[in-house]
């Protein structure tokens, strides 16, 4: 299956990727929060330099599954994905073979 780069609308992959990731980066930030954490107490947890976290916090860089799951071990979380369907406002043609043709929700947990 080749990925699609550009969606009607002027989406583009890299648009919804940075949505994602920023998503993921202010959830994070609210866990540090709730938690008393600094990013230097993640930092030091976690074994890398603050430098890094604040790479992993910034919501700039591409995310991986592996700093995300480097980010929930140490922090003793699991990570938690799921595909639903887009609200009717965001909802636009699906691509035909992107899509199944029934709507099943996906969740994976890391731990």
């Amino acid at each position: 299956m080749a990925w699609r780069t550009h969606t009607e609308g002027g989406r583009t992959a890299d648009a919804a990727g940075a949505r994602l990731a920023r998503h993921a980066t202010a959830s994070l930030a609210g866990v540090l929060a709730e938690q008393g954490m600094s990013r230097k107490d993640l930092a030091d947890t976690m074994g890398v330099s603050p430098g890094r976290v604040s790479q992993i916090l910034s919501g700039d860089e591409n995310l991986t599954m592996r700093s995300l799951a480097a980010v929930a071990e140490a922090l003793d979380l699991r990570v938690e994905i799921s595909f639903s369907e887009r609200p009717a406002a965001e909802h636009r043609e699906p691509v035909e073979s992107a899509r199944a043709p029934h709507h099943r929700p996906l969740t994976h947990a890391h731990r």
